[in-house]
């Protein structure tokens, strides 16, 4: 039975401006991942896990594919009240869009009046990690606490990217710090702080008022993390849940506390790498917590030609329906559905989204190429080269090639 005092709402109005381009069409949780998954199943599958079947998806930025999404995917029982729903920004306070993450839940509150929970969980939309909300809820009514923020353990000399979390007592929050310096560590370990995940659970009342508060204060960004969580520690009512505590059934010890941010595009490319190997970094294959989605009406994947030099081979590689992969090579890489490998064709540590045909000839090294991508015979697509910088690649500092939508690579 669905946990009835409890909303979900989930934050997915980013733009992803670092993931471009495969943002240049989609709002950040829509962007494709793992072969048949996008961003943002991954936080609704564990509050579905979680038994909390009433949510709702706060988005703004270039959304139609997000909501198409979640509307053909995320269909919830009706007749007992449960929904998992995309809102976009509806200027109901004004003509205007939201102003940040704060401002986009106080434009939105009259979802939370009707449906009038006892608690609100707040969580965002583009990580990739599993975690049971319930667990971090129910050390939020045990404290007493208004607002609990969840942690994740990172070496204290890579924390000056997060917001980092400071707590002597290993519960109450005594600072909530934007990319210090100097990170204040753990209680526990000196070596190790706190980073924010941007999860949270607020008793409702707490919220309302926060939030409120916020929405008058002219020197806000109106952000939660930068605005709301701050307010809240200065008023002694939030306090740390230690996602190392939560206990996730049919986890290996490989993947237990796996979380990433994929907000750039090396990080995108690691977080896929982590999902092929023969034990992965994190394994899609939990069936006591799956990451729910749609999968289309597609063919099983398909392998051609059993000749000499022309047998296909696809190794420590996530290959999804659709693809067909016809005597090509493929190493440490993710198919999206619908993939076409040709013969002779070499493919290595690449995310290859929906649609791309890797022609005859070709080798493709670390790149991710966006949906409709076709890549003709004999053509070589580099690491990092000014070639590959004249055809208008996107080239990341760790040298991955990223090719937009719809782009025709010739031969070199």
């Amino acid at each position: 039975m669905a946990q009835r005092g409890v909303l979900g709402i989930v934050l997915a109005g980013g733009a992803g401006k670092r993931l471009m381009p495969l943002t240049a069409d989609r709002a950040k949780p829509a962007v494709p991942f793992g072969g048949i998954y996008r961003l943002v199943d991954f936080v609704l599958s564990n509050l579905v896990n979680a038994d909390y079947l009433r949510i709702v998806v706060l988005t703004q930025y270039k959304s139609h594919s997000l909501d198409r999404h979640i509307s053909l995917t995320w269909r919830m029982s009706t007749l007992l009240g449960n929904y998992v729903t995309p809102v976009p920004a509806q200027q109901r306070l004004g003509p205007r869009w939201f102003q940040g993450s704060a401002d986009a839940i106080y434009q939105s509150l009259n979802l939370v009046y009707d449906e009038q929970p006892e608690y609100v969980v707040v969580f965002g939309a583009d990580h990739v990690y599993r975690m049971d909300p319930a667990q971090m809820l129910d050390q939020h009514i045990a404290s007493g606490a208004g607002v609990t923020v969840a942690g994740i353990r990172v070496p204290r000399a890579q924390a000056s990217s997060f917001g980092v979390i400071e707590t002597r007592d290993g519960r109450r929050i005594d600072a909530f710090l934007e990319k210090p310096a100097d990170p204040p560590s753990v209680p526990d370990d000196p070596n190790t702080a706190y980073a924010s995940m941007g999860n949270y659970v607020f008793t409702t009342d707490v919220l309302l008022d926060a939030v409120s508060k916020d929405a008058y204060d002219e020197g806000s960004v109106h952000d939660m993390g930068g605005n709301i969580i701050p307010m809240l520690v200065a008023n002694g009512q939030a306090h740390v849940y230690d996602f190392a505590d939560n206990e996730i059934p049919g986890v290996t010890d490989r993947d237990r506390g796996y979380w990433r941010d994929v907000g750039t595009i090396e990080a995108y490319h690691d977080a896929h790498m982590d999902l092929v190997s023969v034990l992965p970094v994190f394994n899609l294959y939990n069936r006591h917590w799956p990451i729910l989605t749609h999968t289309p009406p597609l063919p099983p994947a398909k392998f051609v030609h059993d000749e000499p030099g022309r047998t296909g081979h696809a190794i420590e590689s996530l290959v999804s329906p659709g693809c067909i992969i016809s005597g090509g090579q493929v190493r440490r890489s993710v198919l999206s559905p619908g993939v076409l490998v040709h013969s002779r064709a070499e493919v290595e540590g690449c995310v290859l989204l929906h649609g791309v045909n890797v022609g005859q000839g070709a080798k493709v090294v670390r790149t991710i190429a966006d949906k409709g991508v076709v890549i003709p015979p004999g053509a070589t697509i580099g690491v990092d080269s000014e070639h590959d910088r004249a055809r208008g690649f996107h080239i990341s500092d760790s040298g991955i090639v990223v090719i937009g939508k719809g782009q025709t690579v010739p031969p070199p």
